[in-house]
């Protein structure tokens, strides 16, 4: 496998990031949404702080799949209605929004909470808004509205891919699976 995309399909260092910020995305927001089940107001702590760490990293991760993104080409679209092309890159688009909106809100949010932001108790990163408990209330909902408007995006997403996949059988899904073979790839590579 490339680590670079071809012309076919996505090459390994774009499959790395995308299942990677997958996993670590929906894990988050799973996570997030059970945070109110500690036992302690310090398991909670400890679990806030957790939660925030791992929403950096998110953003750390899509800054670097971001540079990587434009370094690394683009395989070209499969063969289809122009409609669909037009769907899958708005949908790719509305990912990137809001993946990025995601961790922002929520260090918005903490700031505005006046909380200090520690990533996985390395170091502290500055407020990037003065305190403000009122507006907090909005940010934490506007970080929730976001996380329920990505699951909607994902749905489309997986169910797009999933369609191409079952019921048209073309390469859509299989080019940024980690394993597998492409339909029609020759022997000697797929540029």
């Amino acid at each position: 496998m490339n680590l670079r995309s071809t012309e076919r399909q996505w090459g390994a260092v774009a499959k790395f990031f995308h299942w990677l910020m997958a996993l670590v995305i929906l894990g988050n927001g799973i996570f997030g949404l059970c945070m109110d089940l500690a036992s302690s107001p310090m398991q909670k702590i400890g679990w806030f702080a957790l939660h925030k760490s791992i929403g950096l990293t998110v953003l750390a991760l899509f800054l670097l799949r971001l540079m990587w993104r434009l370094a690394d080409r683009r395989p070209r679209d499969e063969p289809g209605p122009r409609w669909q092309h037009l769907a899958a890159h708005a949908v790719h688009g509305v990912l990137y929004v809001l993946i990025l909106a995601m961790p922002l809100s929520g260090w918005w949010f903490n700031s505005l909470r006046g909380f200090p932001l520690q990533y996985f108790k390395q170091f502290n990163l500055p407020a990037i808004a003065e305190k403000n408990e009122e507006l907090a209330r909005t940010v934490l909902a506007l970080h929730e509205y976001l996380f329920y408007i990505l699951l909607l995006v994902l749905v489309a997403h997986v169910g797009a891919a999933l369609k191409h996949h079952i019921f048209d059988n073309d390469n859509v899904l299989r080019r940024m699976l980690p394993f597998g073979k492409l339909r029609g790839t020759p022997s000697q590579g797929d540029s």
